[in-house]
């Protein structure tokens, strides 16, 4: 399992080399991709992955994708209180016209998958066409990533004491220290290097360590909620695309606004 897990994480990191480097359009596909792919999986675990509700959440995603290409191309500037209004308005649609088959409750689970995942995961692109992106997204790597791996390596070496046994059993409170920690080493060699470059501040980037905990955790309780898991099998190893990106989606709107209000 461990190989397994190192070899998809090696091409993962590959992968991310080459959609944020390249950034621009590939990284909007890239992310449109993952975002849709992602919805699916949270979709299946809800059981609207092939309803009509459904389809009308991958569309909602695909239509704020390119709303916010239009945006960070300067097409023009999106209300986005009225685009949420929008959604509302049309998921209510949906359900009205398949009445009585979908409950409200399965209303609010797709505007949830909606923002979740489409919203949340598209600060990645975000922030990587900031004026100074190309190194401040990395931040966002480091800080979730970083976290997951340093966590996963010190609870398989010293893990004794479990941090959360019904939410995440098999999270320990040694290794969320070495996330934290080790994390917080990673981001300060970073920042010594591009700190000029990014223009943020080494106290800010901390911060995202504990906001990258609290996205693993959000996502290992709604599958505890459904009694799922993994929530695919698309990245040997790990899971699928949720299971793997899950405090990215955390992180990359707390980075996004940090460098966009601060930078």
């Amino acid at each position: 399992m461990f190989r397994t897990r190192l070899i998809s994480g090696i091409v993962l990191v590959v992968l991310a080399l080459i959609f944020i480097t390249s950034g621009g359009y590939v990284l909007w596909a890239a992310s449109l991709a993952l975002s849709l792919i992602g919805l699916m999986e949270l979709y299946r675990v809800f059981g609207l992955h092939k309803t009509v509700l459904g389809f009308g959440g991958y569309g909602l995603v695909i239509a704020y994708y390119l709303l916010t290409l239009l945006s960070v191309h300067g097409v023009f500037s999106v209300n986005w209180l009225l685009f949420l209004i929008l959604v509302l308005m049309f998921c209510l649609f949906l359900m009205v016209c398949r009445y009585p088959k979908y409950h409200s409750t399965q209303v609010m689970q797709v505007m949830f998958g909606v923002f979740y995942v489409g919203v949340m995961f598209s600060f990645l692109y975000q922030t990587r066409e900031l004026s100074r992106g190309m190194y401040t997204v990395w931040l966002i790597f480091l800080s979730s990533w970083g976290c997951d791996t340093c966590a996963y390596c010190v609870g398989k070496l010293i893990g004794k004491h479990k941090m959360s046994p019904v939410l995440s059993p098999k999270k320990s409170v040694e290794g969320a220290v070495g996330g934290v920690l080790g994390t917080m080493l990673l981001t300060y060699v970073y920042a010594a290097c591009f700190a000029a470059q990014m223009g943020i501040s080494q106290t800010e980037v901390w911060i995202l360590t504990f906001i990258s905990a609290a996205g693993d955790l959000t996502a290992s309780a709604i599958k505890r909620n459904y009694d799922v898991k993994d929530y695919g099998k698309l990245i040997p190893g790990h899971g699928g695309m949720l299971d793997r990106f899950d405090s990215v989606l955390f992180t990359a709107p707390a980075i996004y606004f940090l460098a966009y209000y601060f930078v």
